[in-house]
This record gives C-alpha cells, sequence and structure tokens, in this order.
C-alpha cells in the first residue's frame, strides 16, 4: 500500500537509528550513544492510531510489502543473459541503410563478400593505377580523353578485383574470423555463405577482371598477370611474418606499373618510364605498408589470440617512429619516379607537398589505442593523401599538356636575348 512522505521520512530516520548502532557497537563513542538514544526516543514516542507499534516499525512493515522496483532509486543491472540478448555485438544484425539494405536478402551476403559498403578499400586499390596513368600520359602524349576512359576502366577493375581479393582473404580466414570481433560476423564467417559458393562467386569475379583487362592493349596481360600469385598469398603470410603489410602492399601496389603500358608506353624499351614505374611502385608500397600498420592496430588484441601476425604487433612500442620512416620513403620514392619521369614544379608541389601535409598530420593526429579513430584516419588518409597526389599529377599534365613549361622557357629565352 502506499506511504505517507512523512512514513517514508521516519523510515529513514529508522534505517540511521540501525546505522548509529552499529557505530557503537564498534567504537564505543558516547557521541553515537546520544544520538541513537535521541533518535530512539523520537521514534518510539510516534504511534500511529490505532497501532500500539511505534511508528518506524510500522513504516517498516509497510514498506516490506511493496515490490522493489517501486521503490527503489537504483536502476537494476540486467543479467549476462539478457545482455548478450540485446547486445547488437553478439548477434548479427542485417544492414538497415545503405546500398547493400536496398538488395534482395539472397544478395546481401555476397555483397557483404566484397566489402559493397565500405569502398575505401577499392580506393586504395585504384590510386595507383590513377598515379602511374597520370604519370605516363605526358610521357605517352595521349590526349585527356584517352587519360579519363583509362582511369575509368582501371577503377572498374579495382572494383572487381578488391572484391575478389577480399572473397579470397575470407576463404583463407574462415576459422579464424570467428574468433575476431571486426570479422566474426562476415558472412563466410557466420555461416551465411559456403565456402563452395564463395569460391564460385571469386571465380566469377576473376574472369570478369580478366575481361577488363583485355580491354587494354595486349602487353597489359603480361604485365597484369603476374600480380595474382600474390593477391593469393597475402592471407597466408599473416601466418607466416609480422609483415604481412609487405605482400599486401606488392599486391595493391601493382597498378602503379600497369598505367605506363596501358597508355601505349614500352617499360622495357623506355628507360626513363622502367624507372618511373619502379620508383611509383617502391613508393605505393611504402604508402600501403603505412596504411595498413594504422589498419591493423584495430584488431591488435584479438590478433594476438588468434596467433595472427602483424607489422602493428612487431612494433607495438614504436608504431609512430616506423610510420614516420614509411612517409619519408613514400615521400622520397614519389619525387624519385617525378625526376625519373621529367615532372615539373606542379608535380612537386602538388603530389609530394600534399603527401608530406596529409601524412604528417595523420601520423600525427591518429590515435592508435583508439579503433574508431584508426578506422577514421585509414578511411579519410586515403582520400587525403591519394587524392592530393592524384590533384598534383592531373595538374602536371595539365600543364604539360597545354605547354605552361614551355611558354615559361620562351619568356625566359626572350629575356636572355634582350
Amino acid at each position: 500500500m502506499p506511504l505517507s512522505t512523512s512514513s517514508v521520512r521516519l523510515f529513514r530516520r529508522a534505517q540511521l537509528l540501525q546505522c548509529c548502532r552499529h557505530a557503537q557497537s564498534l567504537i564505543g563513542s558516547r557521541y553515537h550513544g546520544r544520538l541513537s538514544s535521541s533518535l530512539a526516543s523520537q521514534l518510539n514516542s510516534i504511534k500511529p492510531k490505532g497501532s500500539s507499534s511505534p511508528l518506524h516499525l510500522h513504516a517498516a512493515k509497510s514498506l516490506a510489502i511493496i515490490p522493489r522496483q517501486e521503490y527503489s532509486t537504483t536502476t537494476s543491472t540486467p543479467s549476462t543473459a539478457d545482455s548478450k540478448e540485446h547486445n547488437p555485438a553478439t548477434h548479427y544484425m542485417p544492414p538497415q541503410t545503405g546500398l547493400i539494405a536496398s538488395l534482395p536478402k539472397s544478395w546481401i551476403p555476397y555483397a557483404e563478400l566484397v566489402r559493397l559498403d565500405k569502398p575505401t578499400g577499392t580506393y586504395y586499390l585504384f590510386f595507383p593505377t590513377l598515379f602511374s596513368t597520370l604519370l605516363a600520359a605526358p610521357m605517352a602524349g595521349v590526349e585527356p580523353l584517352q587519360v579519363l576512359g583509362t582511369a575509368g576502366l582501371f577503377f572498374t577493375g579495382a572494383l572487381i578485383m578488391r572484391g575478389a581479393g577480399c572473397a579470397i582473404n575470407d576463404l583463407w580466414d574462415r576459422n579464424l574470423d570467428p574468433h575476431v570481433e571486426r570479422t566474426k560476423f562476415r558472412p563466410i564467417a557466420r555461416g551465411a555463405l559456403s565456402p563452395r559458393n564463395a569460391v564460385l562467386f571469386t571465380g566469377s569475379q576473376l574472369l570478369a577482371g580478366l575481361g577488363v583487362l583485355l580491354q587494354f592493349p595486349s602487353q597489359c596481360l603480361w604485365y597484369g598477370i603476374p600480380s595474382l600469385p600474390i593477391v593469393v598469398i597475402y592471407p597466408l603470410a599473416k601466418r607466416v611474418t609480422n609483415y604481412p603489410q609487405v605482400v599486401l602492399g606488392l599486391a595493391f601496389s601493382w597498378g602503379a606499373i600497369m598505367g605506363f603500358p596501358a597508355l601505349g608506353v614500352d617499360l622495357l624499351a623506355n628507360h626513363d618510364a622502367l624507372m618511373a614505374s619502379a620508383a611509383l611502385y617502391t613508393s605505393c608500397i611504402s604508402w600501403a605498408v603505412l596504411y595498413d600498420m594504422i589498419y591493423a592496430h584495430m584488431d591488435i588484441k584479438d590478433d594476438v589470440a588468434a596467433g595472427i601476425k602483424s607489422i602493428a604487433l612487431r612494433h607495438e612500442h614504436n608504431t609512430k617512429a616506423v610510420l614516420s620512416g614509411l612517409a619519408v620513403a613514400q615521400v622520397s620514392l614519389l619525387g624519385a619516379a617525378g625526376i625519373a619521369a621529367g615532372c615539373g614544379p606542379v608535380f612537386f608541389v602538388g603530389s609530394c607537398g600534399s603527401a608530406i601535409l596529409s601524412l604528417g598530420l595523420m601520423i600525427w593526429k591518429v590515435q592508435l589505442k583508439s579503433v574508431p579513430n584508426c578506422w577514421w584516419w585509414f578511411k579519410n588518409g586515403c582520400l587525403l593523401t591519394g587524392g592530393g597526389i592524384s590533384l598534383g599529377l592531373l595538374g602536371e599534365y595539365g600543364a604539360q599538356y597545354f605547354g605552361l613549361y614551355d611558354r615559361e622557357g620562351d619568356k625566359e629565352g626572350l629575356l636572355k636575348s634582350e
């Protein structure tokens, strides 16, 4: 039954009396004794009408029949079973928004397998092809529309081959992914897609990738095929070496070579192009190791438990020093590629300058102990660094295409002759 405010107040005073008596028994304080006696006399002197019991005892009896949750001022903690049942991290939640959510239910596992909802990996695979296309364009003397068409084909190929690479990775890791928080709900790991169906789907992606590759000049076929074994062995590298990111870099940076033959530049016959592509390729490898080292920090605890090796684990205590060294290597090799290709100041200011700024900012700001922060820099660092380098290369191509450097040279010649 409901209690009046005065009854509840007196009940609390009764609790205080009990505490005082307990304190008196422990320390024998005369002060506590006087306080206890005073409170007891006040409470015992007040009796409700029609009752011979003191009011504080009457209130206590009344409170005893009230369910605890009606008068408790604290929020009870749900049981472990209830917490697990309602914790979204313990069971798969289908996408509610975005592109994948609009697909038929049977398509969702395949879309998740190729990370259709996470395009950052596609961008990382595409940027090296864009770098090499823009770097080779002035050497090939091609028109802007051809450059645009080549870049479009490369993006299509990156989208397909990145999906195939993810599928191959998930097939290799199907027994490891269930033990890693970030990967335990991948379609193969959670049983939504059988390994057999994943293999068949991957085969179809590889055939589609081959179809895109055949749209380029025939020599691109011979330059492109050697990258496939690297894609296949990358997941295995995580089990045998502390530097699987280097293997990833070898695969993801392969496009830094492909832009030259795609525009008709024969690497074996053109020494400058060969040196430029080699420097650009190694620059992109450094970049790949850098960004994937940040990415690996998101799984560092689970990797220890699962026995997965990574450069983040190997250099956990000096990560930022390693990242800084990789950034220096990337920018230096990028500059070497520009020198070999005969680039002008637009490239060095735009591409190399933006790379220095974006990489420096990322290494300074990234919080390696924070999973969301690592993901933010992995995702946005792609566009900051890759986009900056691309804009610098595009500006360099434009400067050479429109003869900006020739005009400056003509002006200098006129001034000297005068």
